[in-house]
């Protein structure tokens, strides 16, 4: 299958959305590594695919309103554009990714979506504040929000965490999704859905992300109480575990030697690429799921079983 899309004037092209075949399993992407985190997609070798060009919007969220933590690249550019595809407005909070913001805001542009930047911490807890009023102000509601955005760092041992960088993926990871959660739901109503981002790391526990794995074992608890205490009012609360998808946060993580064998260890020997969770996103926003709460959906490549 052959994937096409365009920035500008510069085009990109994929025959193999799996990788570069090896004997021991599907390298997704050669050494590289980046400095600062969350990480800049465009400097990615290769680009990840985050958009399937055969999957057609049916209006499964026609007028809906989403708010999408980190949908400047990864996985929630994956999110923001397959919600733009099924008639959403996209909120796009971010940190200081502005190429890539500019790139997704143009790609959900052409597509004729409506896209809406905000740069910014997701730790203040200020900025979730803005988020919700300048979301009220362009689009007036809120139905989904996406708790997407989220940072890892690669540490040996225990010994070797900071308390700077302990508390700064805490302040992120967690205490950013506690805070937009609160500020946006006074504006939910029935049929709402918030969708936040776990990680199958927290499923078995990767012995070097300690810090990382602590705060999606967080969000899984989190996800499952506010589901329950949110359960009468038809407001869906449900998570998502990725395995390892081809994002900006992996050569921001990891040493660059790392970098070919991720995924490796899953069944299907291969990472993906971030177009293939965007259904899943879809999925747990409308009412495919009307049904389902509380819930962790595993897209891992058989990672983890059961």
């Amino acid at each position: 299958m052959k994937f096409n899309y365009q920035f500008g004037n510069q085009y990109y092209t994929y025959n193999n959305p799996i990788g570069i075949q090896s004997t021991k399993y599907n390298i997704m992407a050669p050494e590289q590594s980046q400095e600062n985190q969350p990480g800049m997609e465009y400097l990615m070798n290769p680009r990840p695919i985050f958009d399937n060009p055969n999957y057609k919007g049916s209006n499964k969220l026609k007028g809906k309103v989403a708010i999408v933590t980190g949908g400047d690249s990864g996985l929630g550019r994956s999110c923001a554009v397959a919600f733009a595809k099924e008639g959403a407005s996209v909120v796009i909070p971010y940190y200081n990714e502005h190429r890539d913001a500019m790139e997704t805001k143009e790609y959900i542009e052409r597509l004729g979506g409506n896209c809406l930047l905000l740069s910014g911490n997701i730790a203040d807890k200020a900025f979730s504040k803005k988020i919700v009023q300048e979301t009220l102000k362009k689009f007036g509601k809120i139905d989904i929000l996406v708790n997407n955005a989220g940072v890892q760092y690669q540490q040996d041992y225990l010994e070797c965490i900071s308390d700077e960088q302990f508390d700064w993926t805490m302040k992120v990871n967690v205490y950013g999704m506690f805070y937009l959660t609160r500020e946006v739901l006074p504006y939910l109503k029935s049929g709402a859905s918030i969708i936040n981002l776990t990680s199958v790391t927290c499923f078995y526990g990767d012995p070097q992300l300690i810090d990382y794995v602590t705060t999606k074992g967080a969000i899984v608890g989190f996800t499952r109480a506010l589901a329950r205490n949110l359960a009468l009012k038809n407001i869906r609360v449900n998570a998502i575990a990725p395995g390892f998808f081809w994002t900006p946060l992996q050569p921001a993580c990891w040493v660059k030697e790392k970098i070919p064998s991720l995924g490796a260890d899953a069944a299907m020997a291969r990472g993906a690429m971030p177009y293939e969770l965007a259904p899943t996103f879809v999925f747990l926003a409308s009412d495919d799921s009307s049904y389902m709460t509380g819930q962790v959906i595993h897209n891992n490549g058989g990672q983890i079983m059961g």
